[in-house]
């Protein structure tokens, strides 16, 4: 389970446990410069090929090919690691776009827009803007659950925001997930209320992949915690079954 910008394996400490219970094995490293111990300038000049590099081999130090689940921004390493790791299966859970994939609100744009404000913003470590994680991310948790998250909230890497949402200014395309669906069978599911990350561009991002693409009613961004995510687990979970009885057939 791979997290967003400015989290930590963390993230996922309530939704591993409908997994573990259905008898997989979780694992949900800190990307790279995101640990507990980490100073907060570890992510200054970390890329997005960094994070991706790191999870592909993760996943090829496992005994089998792992199912990636991804949030986010970790929604787009995974995508990124897919290339590279040929995972069994790959969930994404509101998936920051990958190259190419234009945004398809304003809210997208100005957040794009903003990191400009910041001066040399791709050679720093980004703070958390708790009050908008507040607002868009973490809109719909209740309030104790909210400041929990947003007390361990840390900095990002300029660099990989950069390459994420200013993506027609690389001409290295370091976020491209190439051509074709991804090679293992993808998932993509978006809340219907995500302002982050809106319905409108997640679907462009399943069609890109060859994902199959569910919109959740009522829900936001934070998928991994917010109220209903009982239910997003759920649905992932009989998806893996399908999976994994259409692999046996």
């Amino acid at each position: 389970m791979v997290h967003g910008a400015f989290c930590g394996g963390w993230a996922f400490e309530t939704f591993r446990a409908p997994f573990e219970a259905a008898g997989h094995t979780v694992l949900t490293p800190d990307l790279r410069g995101h640990g507990q111990a980490d100073r907060p300038e570890a992510v200054v000049g970390v890329s997005m090929t960094d994070y991706a590099k790191d999870i592909a081999a993760l996943c090829a130090a496992q005994d089998r090919p792992p199912i990636l689940i991804g949030h986010s921004l970790g929604g787009l390493v995974a995508q990124l690691a897919a290339r590279r790791a040929k995972p069994a299966a790959v969930v994404l859970l509101a998936p920051s776009a990958p190259w190419g994939v234009a945004g398809s609100s304003v809210e997208e744009a100005v957040t794009a827009f903003g990191l400009h404000m910041m001066g040399a913003f791709w050679a720093q470590a980004i703070n958390p803007d708790r009050s908008l994680m507040r607002q868009y991310s973490l809109n719909r948790m209740p309030k104790g659950d909210r400041e929990a998250v947003v007390e361990r909230l840390r900095s990002e890497s300029g660099r990989a925001l950069w390459e994420t949402l200013n993506w027609w200014l690389d001409p290295f395309m370091t976020t491209g997930v190439g051509a074709g669906p991804l090679p293992a069978p993808t998932l993509v599911l978006c809340g219907e209320r995500d302002v982050v990350h809106p319905p409108g561009t997640v679907r462009q991002t399943a069609e890109r992949i060859g994902g199959a693409y569910r919109q959740l009613p009522g829900m936001s961004h934070w998928l991994l915690g917010e109220p209903g995510w009982e239910d997003v687990a759920g649905q992932v979970l009989a998806w893996l079954d399908e999976v994994a009885a259409a692999d046996a057939a």
